[in-house]
């Protein structure tokens, strides 16, 4: 008898020890064990000797009820089948793990980390290891004044020094996403919050140091491109080592200090003004030389024209356009002295 109970007593010491694994490594199925095996070796003679220690039989003389055994054993059978059901599935689905379209699967046994990552679909698996799912969707970071727009909820503008030493506020927005076959070593240096950790800081590093390149009104206007396309080679260049992608960098909005924004308005109204003068010169220009060479020619052809004409010629060209008039009698002359011919004179 009382190996029997050492043994009941060992049993309860590995069931602790399951439920304890179960939670360090995140395991349903350890844990679901667990609590069967406690169900089971559950002793509810125990609980009466309490019962009966601290007097909870608050109604000792209630007359005893009668219980049917055979409804008492149903009962017991119908809630055993329930928790063997609910341990079968859980053990079945520690074998499989489903990776979504867009995802990868991290494999973690007992904390250690491996370097092979599961792509989307179906996949076997130790029931131990534990799966975490990372997007490898293409993702954005946005850093805006506008409250709500960015990862933070407030303003969350950045705010940098020009090359004259001016401070500009900028919105930004990075496009990224993870590269798959890298996902584990994100997971195990930095974790899931790697866009705290490592994407925020070197934004808001590399713009000021890119910003710091260009002039106020270079960055307002026509160099804006071109910075962000420094920022985007610089975040690049340091974020790919670790396993991240950056697809694009969209520089959204440059705030200056309203007199400098002002005065930079100005200027780029009367730059676009002398622009448009000039092209109008341009225009009347090329207008005068056309005329120029249309008088050029309409001389050159009248004196073509003058130097070929004769009296003979003239009066081909009037007899000509006499031969459609209707009405028309020709009349020969004498061409030495104009006067008309008649036949017998």
């Amino acid at each position: 008898m009382n190996e029997l109970n050492n043994l009941k007593d060992k049993i309860w010491y590995i069931i602790i020890a399951l439920f304890i694994l179960g939670i360090m490594s995140k395991s349903g199925f350890l844990i679901l064990l667990a609590m069967f095996l406690a169900w089971k070796n559950f002793d509810k003679n125990k609980i009466n000797d309490l019962k009966n220690k601290f007097n909870l039989n608050t109604n000792p003389t209630k007359h005893m009820e009668t219980i049917n055994p055979l409804a008492g054993k149903k009962m017991g059978l119908w809630i055993t089948l329930g928790v063997l059901l609910v341990i079968f599935l859980s053990f079945i689905t520690a074998f499989f793990v489903v990776v979504d379209s867009g995802e990868t699967g991290v494999q973690s046994f007992f904390g250690k980390v491996k370097d092979n990552e599961f792509s989307s679909g179906f996949h076997l698996k130790n029931p131990l290891v534990k799966i975490t799912k990372m997007n490898v969707r293409t993702q954005d970071y946005t850093m805006s004044i506008a409250q709500g727009e960015g990862k933070k909820y407030g303003s969350d503008v950045i705010s940098a020094l020009t090359k004259e030493g001016l401070s500009v506020d900028l919105d930004i927005t990075v496009l990224y996403h993870l590269v798959q076959e890298k996902a584990s070593d994100i997971y195990r240096d930095v974790g899931l919050n790697y866009d705290e950790v490592i994407i925020r800081p070197q934004i808001r590093s590399i713009i000021r140091e890119v910003i710091a390149e260009y002039e106020a009104k270079d960055i307002y206007s026509e160099k804006r491109q071109e910075a962000s396309k420094g920022i985007l080679d610089s975040l690049i260049s340091k974020l790919e080592p670790r396993g991240i992608e950056v697809e694009d960098v969209l520089l959204r909005h440059v705030e200056l200090p309203t007199d400098l924004a002002g005065s930079i308005q100005q200027k780029l109204q009367a730059e676009q003004e002398a622009e448009r003068y000039d092209f109008i010169l341009q225009k009347e220009t090329k207008e005068a030389e056309r005329k120029i060479i249309e008088a050029e020619g309409q001389r050159d052809a009248q004196q073509i024209i003058n130097q070929s004409l004769t009296a003979r010629y003239l009066e081909y060209l009037y007899i000509n356009s006499l031969k459609d008039r209707e009405g028309t009698i020709y009349v020969p002359t004498n061409a030495s002295n104009g006067m008309p011919l008649f036949r017998g004179v």
